[in-house]
C-alpha cells in the first residue's frame, strides 16, 4: 500500500466520520421504529402483523402480486387451500 498524501488522509477522516454520523442516526431511527412497534403493542395490535403489512405497503405492487400468486400456487400444491 502506499503512503496516503494529507489530502488523502483528511478526505478519508470525513468519509469515516460521516459513516458514523449516519451509523448512529441509522441505529436513532431503529430505536425509534421499536418504540413504535411497542406502542402499538401495548395497544393490542400485532407487532408481527404490523411488520407484514408495513413491508407490503413498500413492497412494489407488481413483484408483491407476483410474490402472492407464487405462494398460493405452493401452498395450492401442499393442500394447504
Amino acid at each position: 500500500m502506499t503512503e496516503a498524501g494529507h489530502n488523502s488522509n483528511s478526505q478519508l477522516k470525513s468519509i469515516t466520520e460521516r459513516i458514523n454520523k449516519l451509523e448512529d442516526d441509522k441505529k436513532a431511527l431503529g430505536d425509534d421504529i421499536r418504540e413504535i412497534y411497542a406502542e402499538a403493542k401495548s395497544n393490542g395490535y400485532s407487532p408481527k402483523a404490523l411488520r407484514e403489512v408495513v413491508r407490503r405497503q413498500r413492497a412494489d405492487a407488481q413483484k408483491l402480486a407476483e410474490h402472492e400468486a407464487q405462494v398460493e400456487v405452493y401452498m395450492a400444491a401442499l393442500g394447504m387451500l
